[in-house]
């Protein structure tokens, strides 16, 4: 799977969209419900990383894959959308 640019691109995307979830269903519920914002600031830090190294992969499977300009700009709106990151690995998978 690591071997090409979209077997790549996919895990650092299944490993992103794990990190937002955290964030949003553990990290940020701890911090309003139970006063510990600590969990905001490292799982934030990872997932701020983690979106980073996806942002980088998506620009290198797009030019190595000559995706269209649409097709990525939906999958970076797919990471912002919390399960998106999954859809498009479903979606990518049945392509390939």
């Amino acid at each position: 799977m690591l071997k090409t640019a979209l077997g790549r691109f996919r895990a650092v995307s299944l490993i992103e969209g794990i990190s937002y979830l955290l964030l949003l269903g553990i990290a940020m519920p701890l911090k309003y419900f139970f006063d510990v914002p600590e969990a905001v600031m490292i799982a934030g830090s990872l997932h701020g990383l983690l979106f980073v190294l996806y942002c980088l992969a998506l620009a290198h499977v797009h030019f190595k894959n000559k995706w269209s300009v649409l097709f990525s700009i939906g999958a970076f709106i797919a990471s912002l959308i919390p399960f998106g990151n999954f859809v498009l690995d479903t979606r990518l998978r049945n392509q390939s």
